[in-house]
Formats: C-alpha cells, structure tokens, sequence
C-alpha cells in the first residue's frame, strides 16, 4: 500500500469517534423536500441539512459555499484542475414500520438506524471525511478537493442543475451512492403521466382515491371510495366478503364503500422487490360491477406490471438488461383517473422511443397523456478515466466483487461529464427507501477509507 494512502487511513481511524458524532447529528435532521422558503427551495430541512455539513466544512478550514440552499460544496487545495465527490442530503419520506425513530439515529449492535444512514448521508460523510483527511495529513496531490452536497436528489435533480449552472465540471468525479466497485450504466428515467375519464355507464363510479408518496417509492398504502345504487353496492359488498386478500380492508356508509389496501415499499428502480397497494386495490376493482365493464378497468390494472408490459413498453438491452416500471402515484377525483409511472428503461433507448411505444397502449385504451419528464441513460466505457482508477484502488482495498455493474437507479453522476457512481455499502447495510435504514459504523469507516484512497489517487493523475 502506498505510504499516502495508509496515513490517510491512519487518520480516519484515530477520528472515529468525530465522525460518528457528525453523521447522527446530520441524520437528525427530518431533510425530506417540503415547500420551499425563502433560501430553502427545497424545504427548511433540507436548508437546516446543508447549513449542518457546510458548517462541519468551514470550522474544518475548507472553502465552503451556499449556491442559493440548492447545494454547496467544501474545497481545498490550489490549481486549475479539480476532483469531486457528488452527495446528496435529502431523503426519502420514513414510511412506516420502523423499530427505531427514523431521524433517532440510534445505535444498535454496532448499526445507525436511520432514514438516510444509507441512501445518502452515510457515504456523504464518509466522502467528506475522507478529504478531511487528504486535508489535514497534507499528502502531496496536484488538483483541488471539492465535495458537493445536493439537496434535491430523491426528486428531481434541480439542486446539481442550478450548482452546474454557476459551478464548472470536475476533471474526475464520483458520486458515492450505488454499488461496488462502480455503476458504469444507468438505466433512463422516466416519469410518465397518464389520465382516463371514467365510462359514462350504469353501475359502481370512484368517487376518489389516492397512493404513493413518491413516484421512486412501491406505493404502501391504497385507497379508493365507490358510489352507486343499492343493488350495486350489495353486490360489490359480497364480492369483497369473498376476497381471499388479508391486505385488503373495506367497509361501507350510506352510499359509499371505501377500500383501502396495504403493501410494502421498496425503492422504484427496482419495484419487484415490493408489494404495490395499488396494485393489489386495482387487482379487487377488477372483480366488482363498475360502470363499464372489464373492458375499461382490466387494462388499467394491468399497467401494474413491473416489466411495463400493461404500458406497452416491455423491453430490454444487452447493457442493463429489462426494463421497469413502477406505479408511483395514484389519484381519482371528478371521475377522472390519474396515474403516475416511474420507469428505468435500457440505455439504449431513447425518451423517445418510449413515448413512441406507449402511443400505441395510449390509442387503444383511452389514455391522455398528461406530463413527461426524462433523464437520459449514463452510460460509461470501462476503458476511460475515472473508471480505471477507480476499479484499480478497489482491488487494492479487497473488494470482493470486482466485476463494474449497471442499475436502474439514478445518481448524480448521470448529471455531471467524467463522473460515475461508486459503492456506498456492504452486506448488511441499508435497505435504502424502506424501514429500518441503517449503516454499520465499521462500513462507515471501512467506506471513508476508500473514498479517502480513491480521491488521492484521482487528485494524483
């Protein structure tokens, strides 16, 4: 191991205690996007987040700076050439089911529980310390240290839009919020958003209904309210006293029945590892009389499908293999219904493309398009900068999987040229978006470490 990279770790082992200190305090803060405020865009607690690690940075004696609380960064060094870090801040919101407060950060058993312990803030005070430090043992290196915290990850990336706008692109960069050794391809990101009217028929009508929180989370929680006749409303009120699904409850008042469903979140890049509540509320409505028939309602439920396939957009490529899709976000109201698809499509496809296919689903079953966004596919040759060092540093540090991957998840690094996304776990860490969100203190280290080697050795090219 080189002399350099053993002092730098040298001194995050003999500083510990401070970083762990940091990292609770920061987890502390309930940093999920609210409405904006005057220098908060995203929140005050996004605001109250970035305020805390800028701080962190200024007493340290880095050159701190707050681009309008959309982000900020802490640097040191000199020269014309520069390596980043790429971190993110905010949140996703807790959800339910967790042993611990989320923003307790309690420690258990050598863990931090904590919404954001994995999924970003851990790995971003792990990068911060690790050039702490570059900074402090003052190792020889010939290009600045910055380390840029976002505010506006989870939804939407207008924090590293508005940072880039004022703030030039590293020479090397990475963003340490995926798998290890490196993410070389991520998938596109859509938001695709569709609405139907409901048939003008005899029989049940939605008079409301509602799911999800965010269009990156599997939906936990689902409910619609039904109208009609009596005769319609016994009806369905038997099918439901039939319906062999335990996450399903309803009850009825009057003219209305209410059903609500209930499921598990994962995050949206990767929806077949949750159970979607909206999935299983439409797979009931299927069963009951509602005005219009199956023709009208059987589709709509079979845009639940994780491969895309009710949308019309299934695919895949040799790269990253299939496409996603997940059903984010759900609202009915005055008889029209509105969905809200995230999906991660192969990085051979186009924004484009995918339109084109769903025209097709569009056409035949009575959908409106309504709203489309889209975040194009990053896509990385193994043989260029900063991959190569950064594969050869993770050999050095014996990570056991050496093999570059690709993911459906989003990171900064898909924002910003010469940058790609690097491990920010180890088994028994996370899971990120669900309960239970922890870090171990020793990945914590173990990743500061790494981070620490990785950007000497991309300061010292």
């Amino acid at each position: 191991m080189d002399p350099a990279v053993t002092q730098l770790q040298q001194w995050i082992d003999n500083h510990q205690d401070e970083m762990v200190k940091a990292l609770q305090d920061q987890l502390r803060i309930p940093s999920k996007e609210a409405d904006p405020a005057p220098g908060a865009p995203f929140g005050p607690e996004c605001r109250r987040a970035l305020d805390h690690a800028l701080s962190l940075a200024e007493k340290a004696g880095f050159r701190t700076k707050n681009l309008d609380g959309y982000a900020g960064h802490a640097e040191f060094g000199e020269g014309p050439e520069m390596v980043m870090a790429l971190c993110h801040l905010d949140v996703v919101p807790e959800g339910d089911g967790w042993k611990y407060d989320p923003y307790g950060a309690t420690i258990d058993d050598g863990y931090i529980y904590a919404r954001g312990a994995g999924d970003d803030k851990g790995p971003s005070f792990a990068a911060y310390f690790a050039a702490c430090a570059l900074k402090e043992t003052g190792v020889p290196i010939k290009r600045r240290v910055r380390i840029v915290f976002g505010c506006n990850e989870e939804s939407g990336f207008r924090c590293v839009k508005h940072y880039f706008e004022h703030e030039e692109a590293p020479t090397y960069g990475f963003a340490p919020d995926a798998g290890f050794p490196l993410i070389y391809a991520e998938k596109g990101i859509a938001n695709l958003t569709l609405t139907m009217k409901q048939p003008i028929a005899e029989g049940l009508k939605l008079v409301s209904g509602e799911a999800g929180s965010r269009p990156n989370i599997v939906p936990q929680y689902a409910s619609a309210t039904l109208t009609g006749a009596d005769k319609d409303l016994d009806k369905a009120m038997e099918v439901l006293g039939e319906c062999w699904d335990k996450n399903i409850t309803y009850s009825r008042a009057g003219d209305q029945i209410t059903i609500k469903a209930q499921g598990k979140p994962a995050h949206g890049a990767a929806p077949f590892c949750g159970d979607s509540a909206v999935n299983r509320l439409f797979r009931v409505l299927t069963d009951l009389p509602l005005a219009g028939g199956s023709d009208w309602i059987d589709p709509i439920y079979a845009t639940g499908d994780t491969g895309g396939v009710g949308l019309g957009i299934h695919g895949r490529d040799e790269v990253a293999g299939e496409l996603t899709s997940n059903w984010g976000l759900l609202s009915i109201h005055d008889g029209v219904i509105e969905a809200l698809y995230n999906i991660r499509y192969p990085v051979e496809w186009t924004g484009d493309m995918l339109l084109e296919k769903n025209a097709k689903m569009r056409e035949k079953h009575g959908w409106e398009l309504k709203e489309f966004s889209d975040s194009k596919p990053l896509f990385v040759p193994l043989d260029r900068e900063p991959v190569k060092t950064i594969l050869s540093v993770c050999k050095d540090e014996g990570i056991e999987k050496l093999e570059p991957g690709t993911m459906g998840g989003g990171t900064y690094a898909r924002a910003v040229p010469n940058t790609v996304a690097i491990g920010a776990g180890f088994p028994g860490d996370g899971p990120g978006h669900e309960a239970n969100e922890r870090i171990a203190i020793a990945s914590y280290i173990r990743l500061s470490k790494i981070y620490a080697h990785i950007l000497y050795r991309l300061a010292s090219l």
